[in-house]
């Protein structure tokens, strides 16, 4: 060939080609805050889909990355024609010899469809309603509580702690088990080992839960509200929290102080739990303490009642009551040994209300 035909057809080239430039996108490195006791867990992060912007009417460079075009040619083929339609080419300069363009016209590329993006889950809603399981829960040491038998009642749940061990939780619902209150601290420096374990679990059955706290009389009020929000994770859906107060006999801290300074101490630790969770503390408590400390107080709080003998109206005369822990000896599939079992006063359709109203 002649070299003027060979000039013409790289320039051809030059023209039409182009070259395409790409940075991949930086991944932020996120350092997880933890504190001593719990890792904060991180959850799936929903994606935004963000598609192509839609082209401007009347762009005069529309066509040029469109997509196909009639007759089946790719759109890329098509650019020279475009290009020496609707715009100058840019001045030429000399190399070698030989013309080629000043600049590199840069190639568009053809925008990707936006991928489908998987959809988070949903967190649980104090207004969803969750299906509610009759109980099947049987007890070692059955009472016979008369007329008012607690397995008269429409919702039954549990309370564990790190005794029950491992917990077959998505079992243990079916057994009964609507609702679950989870030790979660003692006193001012202690965190239930199974705590996190069984929040997790808990919500993944799709049972309500709230965690618990088990009062020291020997530690500042303070300070025990401080140990159990460090521990505790505000969580939308979760029930309201719990202060377990009653006499402890079984550890160091078996101190028995006045009325008074006891009523002191739950009310600062309600009050902080109140003011950090939004939801007034649910009180739960034995037969000697309320009557000790406890008869005619605290009556715009919700309680949670002992009661394995007799129907709490029998043990606690007058007081209204939220949840009856009935039985210390209760056994269940999903469960090695025995657990604690309860029951909500009032009807499905109350209860589904009361976790609306109360439930964050």
């Amino acid at each position: 060939m002649r070299l003027s035909t060979v000039s013409a057809i790289a320039l051809a080239c030059l023209l039409t080609s182009g070259c395409s430039t790409s940075t991949p996108d930086t991944a932020l490195a996120v350092s997880p805050e933890t504190t001593s006791a719990v890792a904060v867990r991180s959850g799936p992060v929903p994606a935004s889909n963000v598609g192509a912007a839609a082209p401007v009417a009347g762009d005069p460079h529309e066509l040029a990355w469109a997509g196909p075009v009639p007759g089946g040619q790719p759109a890329m083929q098509m650019q020279a024609q475009v290009q020496s339609q609707t715009q100058a080419l840019e001045p030429m300069a000399s190399s070698a010899g030989m013309p080629v363009p000043g600049e590199r016209t840069v190639a568009m590329l053809v925008p990707m469809p936006p991928q489908p993006q998987p959809e988070a889950p949903a967190a649980p809603s104090s207004r969803s309603r969750s299906q509610i399981y009759s109980q099947k829960f049987r007890d070692a040491k059955p009472i016979n509580f008369g007329p008012i038998s607690p397995r008269s009642h429409a919702v039954h749940g549990v309370d564990i702690s790190r005794w029950q061990g491992e917990i077959d939780w998505a079992k243990l619902r079916t057994q009964g088990a609507n609702f679950a209150f989870i030790k979660a601290t003692d006193g001012g420096d202690h965190l239930d080992p199974m705590f996190k374990t069984n929040w997790k679990r808990a919500k993944e059955a799709g049972i309500r839960r709230g965690a618990y706290h088990f009062f020291y009389w020997c530690r500042t009020a303070g300070e025990q509200a401080d140990w159990f929000i460090r521990n505790v994770p505000k969580e939308v859906g979760a029930l309201p929290p719990v202060i377990d107060v009653e006499w402890n006999g079984e550890s160091s801290c078996s101190q028995r102080i006045s009325r008074k300074r006891v009523l002191e101490k739950i009310k600062v630790f309600a009050d902080k739990l109140e003011r950090h969770y939004g939801q007034r503390p649910i009180i739960y408590t034995a037969p000697d303490f309320y009557e000790d400390n406890l008869t005619g107080e605290f009556l715009d709080h919700p309680f949670w009642l002992r009661s394995v003998a007799a129907h709490p109206s029998k043990r606690y005369p007058n007081r209204k009551w939220v949840f009856w822990q009935y039985s210390g000896s209760g056994l269940s599939q999903g469960v090695k040994g025995k657990i604690d079992l309860n029951v909500f006063h009032g009807s499905e359709q109350q209860w589904h209300d009361w976790v609306a109203a109360k439930a964050r």
